[in-house]
């Protein structure tokens, strides 16, 4: 619940305890106390409103939805986790379901939205590469990132998993190659 509160949070800019609750199926109550726990432990923050009335919530940083090691950091994973699995699986079910949604429901996106890019390769990098082109990927999408929504615009998955392969055989942590 939470991670998918997150995602939404980083895909909408900011959201209120109702809207998370129509758009996930779930009750105000529960998105509400949630929020109040990613809040709790800083992941978010209260986004200022003009009316007084709602209650809209906010990243606390700028950024990708998970800065580099935040998956790590027992505050994240005390926050985010639930019994059905870690933080990481989480996110990359929603991931999954988001593109798998994508697949089955694009042919009823406008024409120029019909196509997606995605791209899969298998890289031979050292330690510091791997670090350095994340750090790369991130600074290419960090304009969009702060961008709010206008004419023409739409929410955009960018996801990019980069992580050493093991070999089917091989011991945990030990890359392996393909």
């Amino acid at each position: 619940m939470r991670v998918a509160l997150l995602d939404l949070i980083a895909e909408w800019g900011s959201i209120t305890s109702n809207q998370a609750a129509q758009l996930l199926h779930q009750s105000s109550g529960t998105c509400s106390f949630h929020l109040r726990q990613l809040a709790r432990y800083g992941l978010i923050e209260e986004a200022p409103t003009g009316d007084g009335r709602s209650r809209p919530w906010r990243l606390r940083w700028e950024g990708s939805l998970m800065p580099p090691g935040t998956a790590e950091e027992p505050a994240f994973r005390t926050a985010a986790t639930t019994h059905s699995g870690s933080a990481p699986e989480q996110a990359i079910a929603l991931e999954d379901a988001d593109y798998r949604r994508w697949l089955a429901h694009r042919s009823l996106a406008p024409a120029e939205w019909q196509r997606d890019q995605v791209s899969s390769d298998v890289l031979h990098l050292t330690a510091d590469e791997l670090a350095d082109l994340g750090a790369a990927v991130r600074a290419l999408l960090a304009p969009y990132r702060q961008r709010d929504p206008g004419p023409g615009t739409r929410p955009v998955a960018a996801t990019t998993r980069l992580f050493p392969l093991l070999a089917p055989d091989s011991e945990a942590g030990r890359p392996g190659g393909r």
